[in-house]
């Protein structure tokens, strides 16, 4: 993996326990960085921001339990995404994976002060967040909208993102109001790894590759 690019980013992050607030607004600062560090200007964003980084392998798979997972062996990361999924939520699935393997190695320590109950899903959470703010950056979005591309699945082409992605983003920028059926569908969605997320521990030989532990 390119250090230059991934040190930069964890240097965005105090070597301490973080509040959510914090971590939410550090996730938005590094999915900016990761932009300018890799010269990406307009949408939609290409996920050879991520795949092609050094160290990072991505494979994509069908019969995945969950959207995606990552896993260090071999000397890099094993980025697996399921491939019967729409192309938008693999691109959503890799930026999230991506987040996890920058917290990776400060995660217990950056983390620590979230509650025991609430931890992993206030992560994944974080790692949707980054993911949000990678692929659907605020001034671009804006940029979009303020224009007259208002119409969510115009924007979601334009960003190459999932229509329910897009919806959720315009409600966080404040673009639009939250509908009963949005705050509704977010917590069931495609989009909310906490539900989705599992370990794979994986082996592969020449000839073959399976997963064979799977843990929650």
């Amino acid at each position: 993996m390119n250090p230059g690019v991934v040190t930069s980013l964890r240097d965005i992050v105090p070597l301490r326990p973080l509040t959510y607030g914090e971590a939410m607004r550090i996730a938005e600062l590094q999915a900016t960085r990761l932009l300018k560090l890799m010269g990406v200007k307009h949408a939609p964003v290409s996920e050879r921001l991520i795949s092609e980084l050094p160290r990072v392998q991505v494979e994509r798979m069908r019969g995945l339990p969950a959207s995606g997972a990552s896993q260090w062996a071999a000397q890099r990361w094993l980025v697996l995404l399921n491939a019967g999924e729409p192309r938008g939520r693999q691109r959503f699935s890799l930026a999230h994976e991506f987040k996890h393997i920058v917290d990776h190695r400060f995660a217990d320590v950056i983390y620590s002060g979230f509650p025991d109950l609430d931890r992993a899903r206030m992560i994944e959470q974080l790692c949707d967040y980054f993911a949000a703010c990678l692929l659907m950056p605020r001034p671009w979005v804006e940029r979009a909208y303020f224009s007259g591309v208002q119409s969510i699945p115009e924007l979601a082409r334009a960003f190459d993102v999932s229509q329910p992605a897009m919806q959720v983003r315009l409600n966080s920028i404040g673009l639009i109001d939250p509908t009963p059926r949005c705050i509704g569908d977010w917590a069931n969605s495609p989009l909310s790894h906490s539900k989705a997320r599992r370990k794979v521990v994986y082996e592969r030989s020449a000839e073959r590759r399976s997963v064979f532990e799977l843990t929650t």
